[in-house]
């Protein structure tokens, strides 16, 4: 009799445990004058992708699940060092941004072995110049490198001791883009070759450029334009205001770590404000300017980020002492860009020059792939 009881105890509390948290999801649900979300499970077809939909959407709206999350990530990083599915931990507190490591590491898809038959890149890029030639603008392509491909010693120490760059695959492109007689700037190989220990030109915490980083990207276009013979140095006057803040990662942010602040100090940077000399007020776009850069949030950063007015577009007019247009898709600078570049075309009048810059890892993993844009 007593076995029988303890059995019986058993599965009790076994049962419990497997329904109690969908009973007390409903139940809070019911109270707040909503429908147990469980109802929609019998409300639509059971198809694959309802009941994915219905997975999905079950575990956003958890109670429970939104209340022990926090502690479990909070447990996972303080115990496992687990970093979550958008973050890889380096080496002496850095960290990168996931996809932009499996863009390096994970084989190149390929159906022919050819790289522009499999790369919509290529053909989306040389229509865009075409559409731009064709109405007197000139084109200059800035591929960004992604942190990995400039400190992956940062990410696995035995990259330290590799000969052949990591970025392979950025190097097809390249190899690519100038047989298309597409103009553009090697950041790549300016980064790895001057880099060192006194100049890092990423931030630990976050995917993108240090302001050292930004600013030599900035000064190696601008040498590229007045090189190519596209545009001439102005006369506006810029100058260059100091600014000191601190700030925490993208990277660290999207781990989500409760108290992330007990491992972590927000990093101090020096940046540098481009203000119009005459009356200090800090740079402002110019839709007049004879040039227009289209880029992602490497652009974003600095300029219309804290401490603003600080990032690559106005360090680019600083060098070359022009005014300048800007568009700015945070991670869309594949397609979205040039997509609202369409719905303001009114921007290339009087154009001369369109920069575009792109992170490395959108050659793989842009949004919205690489589509052509026909212009109005």
């Amino acid at each position: 009799m007593k076995d029988q009881k303890q059995k019986w105890f058993l599965i009790v509390v076994f049962l419990l445990m497997i329904y109690a948290v969908g009973i007390l999801q409903a139940a809070i649900e019911w109270s707040e004058g909503d429908r147990p979300f469980i109802v929609e499970l019998f409300t639509q077809k059971p198809t694959q992708a309802n009941l994915r939909s219905f997975e999905s959407e079950l575990e956003k709206s958890s109670y429970v699940s939104q209340a022990l999350q926090p502690a479990m990530r909070y447990f996972q990083f303080s115990v496992l060092k687990e970093t979550g599915d958008k973050a890889l931990m380096g080496r002496d507190g850095w960290f990168f941004y996931r996809p932009g490591a499996q863009y390096l590491i994970e084989p190149w898809p390929s159906r022919t072995g050819t790289v522009d038959e499999n790369l919509e890149i290529v053909t989306a890029v040389v229509d865009f110049r075409d559409q731009l030639k064709a109405r007197g603008i000139e084109l200059l392509v800035v591929p960004a490198p992604g942190k990995a491909s400039v400190y992956p010693e940062m990410l696995a120490a035995r990259a330290s001791t590799s000969v052949e760059p990591v970025y392979a695959h950025t190097i097809k492109v390249l190899e690519e883009l100038k047989k298309a007689g597409i103009e553009f700037v090697d950041l790549f190989e300016a980064f790895t070759q001057s880099k060192t220990e006194s100049s890092e030109y990423y931030l630990a915490q976050d995917t993108h450029w240090s302001t050292e980083g930004m600013r030599l990207a900035a000064k190696l276009t601008a040498q590229r334009l007045i090189e190519l013979g596209w545009i001439e140095r102005g006369n506006s006057q810029y100058e260059l205001k100091p600014v000191t803040f601190s700030r925490y990662g993208d990277v660290l942010r999207m781990m989500d770590i409760p108290r992330i602040e007990q491992f972590y100090s927000p990093e101090e940077l020096q940046c540098m404000q481009v203000v119009n000399g005459g009356n200090g007020e800090l740079r402002k776009d110019d839709p007049e300017s004879d040039i227009l850069v289209l880029g992602d949030s490497f652009l974003r950063i600095y300029e219309r980020d804290e401490p603003k007015v600080a990032g690559f577009v106005s360090h680019l007019a600083y060098e070359l002492q022009t005014p300048i247009a800007s568009i700015i898709s945070d991670g869309g600078a594949s397609t979205l860009v040039r997509q609202e570049l369409k719905r303001k075309s009114e921007l290339l009048a009087g154009k001369k020059v369109v920069v575009w810059e792109f992170v490395e890892r959108d050659i793989r993993f842009g949004l919205e792939g690489w589509k052509k844009v026909p212009l109005p």
